[in-house]
């Protein structure tokens, strides 16, 4: 038998470059890392407020009442599908018109348009879990900030809208 000291080779290095890789891709996993977040308590309940603003639709009324009812949307994230979460509740929202008179005076009063030419105006207020991070609050493995465009999908409707509040824990 020959005792001579096993020699690398570069097949050797790359296998043992891909174990070591593969590894940490499993280690640092967002799913991984948000199970181990869910299991050592690091996920708390997040509350996400987001404002869809002048969608086309014909019956704005039905629509919000089907995401009342259905009790739960798909959420996308900066193009990176998140998950389901939640509805608390869907606010519909009223456009204000503004008028300035010539002595100064500004007067405001409901858009009476917006019944005519049927648009969606609504808050809808969601609850996910999440954790507080170094940017924000990460939400879905992304870190959301007020401002944020985020597409919400139901069984019957697919919106774009804005992240315009969010808080973390019981409030």
């Amino acid at each position: 038998m020959d005792s001579a000291p096993r020699r690398w080779s570069l097949v050797d290095a790359g296998a043992a470059a891909a174990v070591v890789l593969a590894a940490a891709g499993v280690i640092w996993s967002p799913k991984l890392s948000g199970a181990v977040a869910r299991a050592t308590g690091g996920l708390e309940p997040v509350t996400v407020l987001v404002d869809v603003r002048g969608v086309p639709v014909a019956d704005s009324a039905s629509l919000i009442e089907g995401a009342r009812e259905s009790g739960k949307v798909s959420i996308v994230i900066r193009n990176q599908p998140h998950g389901t979460v939640s509805v608390q509740s869907v606010l519909p929202l009223q456009r204000k018109i503004s008028a300035v008179f010539a002595d100064g005076k500004v007067v405001s009063a409901p858009d009476p348009n917006q019944e005519q030419f049927g648009s969606l105006d609504a808050r809808f207020v969601l609850k996910g879990e999440g954790r507080k991070g170094a940017g924000g609050v990460v939400f879905g493995n992304q870190t959301l900030k007020i401002g944020a465009p985020v597409e919400l999908e139901g069984r019957d409707f697919r919106v774009t809208g804005s992240v315009t509040g969010l808080s973390i824990g019981q409030g």
